[in-house]
């Protein structure tokens, strides 16, 4: 079964709500780590405002077959389509060992 991570960054104190929404959508569960933005200068520079640097970065696994569901519920939850609010990306998944525990989830 092929795998892909799913990385959102957003500001500080939006993650939690963000996730549960995924949850609601077939992802399995998140971790969420701290991190920080370095490009506020810049940005201040350009356009005059100030930026929150603090973020919080959502990483969710899951199986390649389900990840749309979980991708429309981050955007709409986070409101992604909205400039400024936050980024999303996808990796693709190489090996992957310790998930043949979840229920659903299993190599192929």
């Amino acid at each position: 079964m092929d795998f892909v991570a799913i990385f959102v960054v957003v500001e500080r104190g939006k993650a939690d709500y963000i996730v549960d929404e995924a949850k609601e959508a077939g992802a399995f569960g998140a971790t969420i780590f701290y991190g920080r933005g370095t490009g506020e200068k810049e940005f201040k520079k350009f356009f005059n405002l100030n930026v929150e640097s603090s973020k919080e970065i959502i990483f969710i696994l899951t199986p390649q077959k389900d990840k749309g569901p979980i991708i429309d519920a981050l955007v709409k939850a986070g409101k992604l389509d909205d400039p400024g609010t936050g980024i999303l990306f996808t990796v693709p998944v190489g090996d992957l060992m310790g998930l043949h525990h979840r229920e659903g989830i299993n190599k192929d």
